[in-house]
């Protein structure tokens, strides 16, 4: 029988629950609601001494089992209550033979605080279910109906041993949760019966479909959360490298090698007893960060979200009373953990898969012997074979010839990964073992080695075939050796807005979509690849994003200029081309330069172009600056990165490489030029109903920067909708009660809706129309404002459904248009409908977490000379109907809006706004930016937060 590895712990436990739960010894019949109450009393203590011992320091495994021991206890009293009660209710007949068991984590008797409680109720095959209706609705009444009431996730099932083996036939898990039976109470014959058939029965029948399926298996879990340990926010159970991964390999082990204990796989020459150790050690670690999660949580949950990180750490004794700190170095042993459960289960499948025999049929397979290097090269012998340097090509796999090759040339650490890239093959399992055994060789002389430096220049020149190779290099551990700078960022957790990796994986991941532009993957991207085939060196951009980052080990804050200092001794060690060292430094420094311009900056205004144009100094600068702002922001999560993100970023890189092609002269001449032409083709093309003069005379009262990159078709439905309104000016009373004219569009290449707005200009007309699109229920990602000489204002809003994508709603459009017309016109405050619509679609949205605390509020009001504009930034937690208030603020202090770039990430408002004087005067003097300052600071910061110094 399947031994318990709680017989010593439920000792204790049972003698407290003698005091509490003896119902059955009673011979009566115990009301419900007291057998209630005392089970919720017995689990409360309970739960008090175990939480106790976790608090104490007890190991994360011995917790589960004080838990699993507790349910056991509980389960086992109230089972014997419902057949004494059972045998009560009919003298004489006595009850149907039925053993209780556990499966799955209760079967392997380790549970979580909330955990599910997954039971079986195993009846004899001679038995019809359907015969036993009453006695099976007894046990439900008697057993399950308690657990609910005391607040468990219970998973049960009714069935006879036939229907056990033949549902483990038909379905993976179920075979795998039988795996895992252990003993309750009831027949205890019942259950050994049953449960040496079942070892029979996987030990036989389809072992190799099992640890194929069980494969498979493992495959599609580990891409569907990520494909990565070092998620941002990693799943303690299901993640790569989570729990899950150390189970499998006991079910693999159960069923391939008859296995009971994961030590038996040292006795087996499967594991090392130092890789054992620290298997055993990583998996209880992550048992005890899932039960400090449990005990912190009100529901079940395995996701270690940043919000619950800073409350785990503590619990689990990381002291710093730096939070962030704290949490670094909590979740830097949380990845490390994690990390060695994946690397072993890994090599358990693969040596598990490569060592399936045959399926014996009637006869029980005795466990494989563990494999040596000689035995793994024998089975591929039949295989063509070439050989290089010491290496070993069969098929699509690389090998070595001989255990010692790396310890006769140390250079081979490097050059085993340029012959892998450039075969287009693998390094084969024991290789790669043998990589990692010999880390230790990669010394000064190696990281200093003209040789290698050669190999990983050309690792670095492969373009489209890159991420593959330093992936593999950095799984093995030999980049983070050969390159100490790179190894600062393993693990090392970014608490940024945007950043869902570690910052190790940011960077392969930004190598990976640089791949993707030269595999010419996407459509869209093909522009990225011109401007890459635009400069000197387009492989140069490897080696950027590579080191981009290397300055992160000392703090985000400063890591551009820090890394750029850094990457001088790299490039000097690697040998790059002394000419080229320039170029990557500067990008290295500026690498977040072109994204904060497009994200704060209004791209389509010339001052824009001509600031970075002086901030980025060269065409080829410019070029690499590009690209790699796309690869490094899609890589912090891809979702994030959207066609008006990207529409930004483009139009910024054009208007910029112009204006570095060409003088302000010559810039203003070709946009004189350009407006012209425009008005050229609409005059010759015709705008239906609307006379010639109409049409000049809307070029003559729009500055130009409306014309640089508005195209005819925007300018004539601009050109129409101020037709129509000044069609209406007769009708209406005053300029005041004045309809205006809505037009929505959708541009399904970019994903986003567009809302032009036409109406008299007037005080608070923006933040009146921004809170009439929050009461519509939509997201707003920025806006551009301009008003005609005539003062007709022509508003454009950029929006998506909450989720993102274009609005399809048309009572959205409908909302918007009643809410517009009753805020200008009967000037109505719309403040309470958009915290009504607000809590309607999100009531999340105001996010209250201990983690946005550490992003404080930054309100910046000044003048931006190199630019003539006056600009208002804020960083704020968002909360429902911040931008309505922002907004009216900046009008109540006298502002105009004339561009707005609204940007919300993970709970993050970071937003931007162009202000001007609504007197049109041109002077705004220090204390009334002050003035606002303070003003739009009362907005931001909740009472309850301390306020930030000065700006």
């Amino acid at each position: 029988m399947h031994a318990s590895p709680l017989t010593a712990l439920s000792t204790r436990i049972r003698k407290h629950a003698l005091g509490r739960l003896n119902f059955a010894d009673s011979g009566a019949d115990v009301p419900a609601a007291q057998r209630l109450t005392a089970c919720k009393t017995f689990l409360r203590l309970e739960n008090a001494m175990m939480r106790m011992r976790h608090e104490a320091g007890e190991s994360g495994v011995a917790v589960a089992h004080a838990r699993a021991a507790t349910i056991d206890v509980m389960l086992a009293h109230l089972f014997d209550y419902a057949i004494a009660a059972w045998k009560r209710s009919r003298p004489g007949v006595p009850a149907p033979e039925v053993a209780l068991v556990a499966l799955g984590g209760y079967g392997r008797a380790q549970l979580s605080p909330l955990s599910d409680i997954d039971i079986m109720f195993l009846y004899p095959s001679n038995v019809r279910l359907d015969d036993l209706k009453d006695f099976q609705q007894h046990l439900v009444d008697e057993i399950l109906y308690t657990l609910w009431d005391c607040g468990l996730k219970v998973g049960h099932s009714s069935r006879t041993t036939d229907d056990a083996f033949a549902e483990a036939r038909a379905d993976i898990q179920t075979k795998t949760a039988l795996l895992e039976a252990r003993f309750i109470a009831g027949s205890d014959i019942l259950f050994e019966n049953f449960f040496t058939a079942y070892e029979n029965f996987y030990r036989n029948e389809g072992t190799l479909s099992y640890i194929a399926s069980r494969l498979k298996n493992q495959t599609i879990r580990r891409a569907k959360y990520g494909d990565t340990v070092f998620l941002q926010e990693p799943d303690i159970k299901n993640g790569v490298g989570g729990l899950r991964d150390y189970h499998s390999v006991l079910w693999l082990a159960h069923v391939k090698l008859g296995l009971r204990n994961v030590n038996d796989l040292v006795e087996e020459g499967y594991l090392q007893r130092n890789q054992l150790r620290d298997f055993k050690r990583a998996y209880d670690f992550l048992m005890r960060v899932r039960n400090e999660l449990h005990f912190n949580s009100r529901h079940p949950t395995d996701l270690l979200d940043l919000e619950q990180q800073p409350r785990i750490a503590l619990g689990l004794g990381y002291a710093n009373h730096d939070e962030l700190a704290r949490v670094e170095q909590f979740m830097h042993d949380y990845y490390r953990a994690a990390q060695t459960i994946y690397r072993v289960a890994k090599y358990i499948e693969h040596r598990l898969s490569l060592t399936a025999d045959p399926i014996k049929t009637g006869a029980t397979a005795g466990p494989s012997p563990a494999l040596s290097l000689r035995d793994s090269l024998r089975l591929t012998r039949h295989q063509k074979t070439q050989h290089v340097d010491g290496f070993i090509q069969r098929g699509n796999e690389l090998t070595a010839e001989h255990p010692g090759v790396f310890r006769e040339s140390p250079e081979r650490l490097i050059r085993v990964f340029r012959y892998a890239q450039q075969l287009g093959i693998q390094p084969d399992f024991t290789l790669q073992t043998l990589i990692r055994d010999n880390l230790p060789l990669i010394n000064r002389r190696v990281i200093n080695s003209p040789d290698c430096a050669a190999s990983f220049r050309a690792i670095m020149h492969t373009v489209g075939n890159v991420h593959p190779t330093l992936s593999l290099m950095h799984e093995l551990g030999v980049l983070g050796r050969y390159l100490p700078e790179f190894d600062t960022l393993t693990c090392l957790v970014q608490h940024e807005y945007y950043h869902r990796y570690t910052a190790d994986i940011h960077t392969l991941n930004a190598i990976r979509e640089l791949d993707r532009i030269f595999l010419r993957e996407e459509d869209f991207t093909g522009k990225y690849l011109t401007a890459l085939h635009e400069t000197p060196a387009p492989s140069l951009l490897y080696l950027i994003l590579l080191l981009h980052d290397i300055g992160k080990a000392d703090g985000v804050k400063g890591h551009a200029e820090n890394g750029a200092l850094m990457a001088g001794p790299v490039l000097e060690r690697l040998q790059v081309d002394a000419s080229l060292r320039p170029t990557i430094i500067f990008i290295i420094k500026n690498h977040l330069a072109m994204a904060r311009f497009w994200q704060k900056r209004d791209v389509d205004d010339p001052q824009t172009a001509a600031a970075f144009a002086g901030a980025v100094q060269t065409a080829d600068n410019l070029r690499y600056l590009y690209v790699h702002t796309f690869c490094d922001s899609r890589s912090t999560s891809a979702e994030l990165w959207n066609g008006y993100k990207d529409a930004l970023h483009t139009t910024l890189y054009r208007a910029t490489s112009e204006r570095l092609m060409h003088d302000t002269a010559a810039i203003a001449a070709r946009n004189s030029e350009r407006k012209q032409l425009k008005l050229k083709q609409l005059l010759s093309e015709k705008i239906p109903g609307i006379p010639d003069d109409e049409i000049t005379a809307h070029f003559n009262r729009l500055p130009e920067r409306y014309f640089i990159q508005a195209d005819t078709a925007e300018i004539a439905l601009h050109v129409r909708m101020v037709n129509q309104l000044l069609k209406s000016i007769s009708a209406a009373e005053s300029l005041d009660t004045l309809r205006p004219v809505i037009e929505w569009r959708n541009d399904l290449n970019r994903a986003f809706t567009i809302v032009n707005v036409v109406t008299w200009d007037r005080a608070g007309l923006f933040y009146k129309l921004a809170g009439a699109l929050s009461v519509a229920g939509v997201n707003i990602l920025g806006a551009k404002v301009i008003s005609r000489t005539d003062h007709i204002a022509i508003d454009t809003f950029y929006i998506t459904e909450p989720g993102g994508g274009v609005v399809q709603n048309q009572a959205a459009q409908d909302t918007f248009a009643k809410n517009v017309e009753q805020t200008l016109v009967a000037n109505r405050d719309l403040y309470p409908d958009i915290l009504a619509q607000a809590k309607r679609i999100a009531p999340h949205a105001a996010l209250v977490g201990s983690l946005q605390n550490t992003f404080p509020p930054l309100i910046d009001v000044y003048n931006e000379r190199s630019m003539q504009r006056t600009i208002v930034e804020i960083q704020a937690r968002d909360q429902i109907g911040l931008l309505y208030r922002l907004a009216k603020a900046i009008s109540d202090h006298g502002f105009g809006i004339t561009f707005a770039r609204i940007g919300t990430e993970r709970g993050i408002a970071i937003d931007t706004f162009y202000i001007e004087n609504t007197s049109r005067e041109t002077a705004i003097e220090a204390p009334r930016l002050r003035a606002l300052r303070d003003e739009l600071e009362k907005v931001v910061i909740p009472p309850e937060t301390p306020a930030p110094g000065p700006a």
